[in-house]
Parts: structure tokens; C-alpha cells; sequence
């Protein structure tokens, strides 16, 4: 039999469950309800780790979920190897094993080519800096007269790209040297930025980032795949259907979250990916409005 101090708890319980429920936004409730194929979800994240280059994660994910994946593992393992060669950078390793996968792609994107290039020429004069041999510095000039100046005459951009690049030969030695001593992180950021000014970007890891990310793309682009995975054309779509709803004042929650705040905090500072290398982003998603094309014909949803 039930005693009467259990009977009022689970009345309790009843009327806060009730009451969290009339009282939960209707697009929560329907939110809640939503069912969502684990099918779908499984070749989402599938898509997802075939993309951005994690093949390890990517056959380990496919025997545990059952699925068949449509992708060679060894074509995920070249970007692989690419990407890994200009995060630690190693651009003419990236730009051979570029060319080994297809020698014509830098030949067609002249401007990939060049970022190329200019980040091997940032990387020569970095280890000029920071090392005791006094003839780096002359093959970083060398490099530049014979590799990106003929770029310029071709497009403005070229040239002050190339420009910028070269300033950085007149940033002081000790600079360099604590760049290279104390990272990019915290509070030696905010050093780089003091003594590297308007070229801090040119010296910091994400312009490698930047660069292994835009060939990641141009090479599944030449292999006539998409440039980016769906989960990230379903995340801009999301941000963009939330701007408009708000834009033409239809009733929402005051904070709508993805509700991966757990997730990606507990995650940050380890490799997730069962032995592939793990990729840092660079934040370009932030700036959506570069790929409302692409997100206009993925969505059906106008520019």
C-alpha cells in the first residue's frame, strides 16, 4: 500500500511535470518531438568525418553503425597527409604530395598556388629568425624573387599579399624568437600582436589552418565532390532560418542553442578522432555571407 507522504511526492512530481510542460515554449515541445532517423544522423556524421579528412574515425565509425562507406580511405588519407604537412609547416612536402595527387590542380587555381607559396615563403623567413644560419634569410629572398614575384604584375592582391609577407624580414630578431618560445595562446597573443602589429596574422597558426582547409576543398572540388560536409550547410542554414524568424518577429525562445556546449567542452584539449590527427578550426564559419551561394543551392533558400 502507498503511504500518504509518497502520494503527495508523486503529486508533486505530477503537477511539475505538467506544468514544465504546458509552461515549455511550443518550438521546444516541437523540438522534443521531432523524430529524427539515426539512419540519417549516422550518415551525417559519416559525411562529416570522410570531408574533413578523418579516416581512422571514419572505418572505425562505420563497422560500429553498420554502414558502408562510399569513399576509399587511401583518397582520405593523401588529404590527410597534406593537410598534416602545412600544419607544421612543411609546404613544399604539401605542395608535392599536391601535385603526386593531381598535378593540375595549382596549375588551375592560380590563387591557392600563391597562398601556397606565400606561406612557405612565411615559414622560410620564420626559420631565418630563428636560426643560426645566416644564409636563410637570402634564400627567403630568393624564394620570393623566383616564386611569388612574377605574381604580381597579375593581380594588386598578389602584390601587396607578397608585400606583407616581405615586411615581416625587418620584424626584430627577439621577436621571432619569443613567438617562437611562448606560442600564440593567452597572453603571448596579445606579445605577438604588439610586435608583429598588422602582420601577426601572417605568423600565427591559423593562417596555416586557413590554408590546409582551403585545399582540403579545392581537392574534393577536383574530385567533383562537395567542398564542405553537410553538417556545416545544415548549421548555416539553421543560423540563417533563425535570423529571418527573428527579422519578421515570429514568437521563439530567447536563446536557441545547438546543445553542444557539454560536448565540445568536455572534448576540448584531446583527440576525439581514434587516432587520426586532430584539425583546429579557424572560425571562418563565422562569416557566413561568403558562402551564400553555396548555401542557396544546397537549401533552396534565396541569397
Amino acid at each position: 500500500m502507498v503511504s500518504h507522504q509518497t502520494s503527495s511526492s508523486l503529486a508533486r512530481l505530477l503537477i511539475l511535470s505538467v506544468k514544465a510542460a504546458t509552461t515549455a515554449h511550443y518550438f521546444e515541445r516541437q523540438v522534443a518531438d521531432a523524430q529524427i532517423s539515426k539512419s540519417d544522423v549516422n550518415n551525417l556524421i559519416m559525411d562529416y568525418l570522410i570531408t574533413e579528412g578523418y579516416p581512422s574515425a571514419a572505418e572505425k565509425f562505420a563497422a560500429e553503425a553498420n554502414i558502408q562507406p562510399k569513399a576509399d580511405f587511401s583518397d582520405i588519407q593523401e588529404r590527410v597527409q597534406i593537410r598534416e604537412s602545412i600544419h607544421r609547416g612543411d609546404l613544399q612536402a604539401a605542395i608535392e604530395l599536391i601535385n603526386d595527387l593531381n598535378p593540375e590542380l595549382l596549375d588551375r587555381d592560380k590563387r591557392l598556388h600563391f597562398s601556397l607559396l606565400r606561406l612557405q615563403l612565411v615559414e622560410l623567413i620564420r626559420q631565418s629568425f630563428t636560426s643560426s644560419d645566416s644564409s636563410l634569410v637570402g634564400k627567403a629572398i630568393e624564394f620570393a624573387q623566383n616564386n611569388l614575384a612574377p605574381y604580381a604584375p597579375l593581380d594588386a592582391q598578389y602584390k601587396a599579399d607578397l608585400e606583407r609577407a616581405m615586411a615581416l624580414l625587418i620584424v626584430p630578431k627577439e621577436s621571432w624568437t619569443q613567438a617562437a618560445a611562448s606560442g600564440s595562446s593567452g597572453p603571448a597573443a596579445s606579445q605577438i600582436q604588439n610586435d608583429f602589429g598588422a602582420l601577426a596574422e601572417l605568423v600565427d597558426p591559423s593562417l596555416r589552418q586557413k590554408v590546409a582547409k582551403d585545399v582540403n576543398e579545392a581537392i574534393l572540388q577536383s574530385q567533383e565532390q562537395r567542398r564542405e560536409a553537410n553538417i556545416r550547410y545544415l548549421v548555416r542554414a539553421r543560423a540563417w532560418a533563425e535570423q529571418l524568424a527573428r527579422e519578421k518577429k515570429i514568437d521563439l525562445p530567447k536563446n536557441l542553442t545547438l546543445g553542444l556546449d557539454d560536448e565540445g567542452s568536455s572534448a576540448r584539449g584531446r583527440n576525439g578522432h581514434n587516432g587520426d590527427t586532430e584539425m583546429t578550426e579557424n572560425g571562418s564559419e563565422d562569416n557566413a555571407a561568403s558562402s551564400d551561394a553555396d548555401l542557396s543551392r544546397y537549401t533552396n533558400i534565396p541569397s
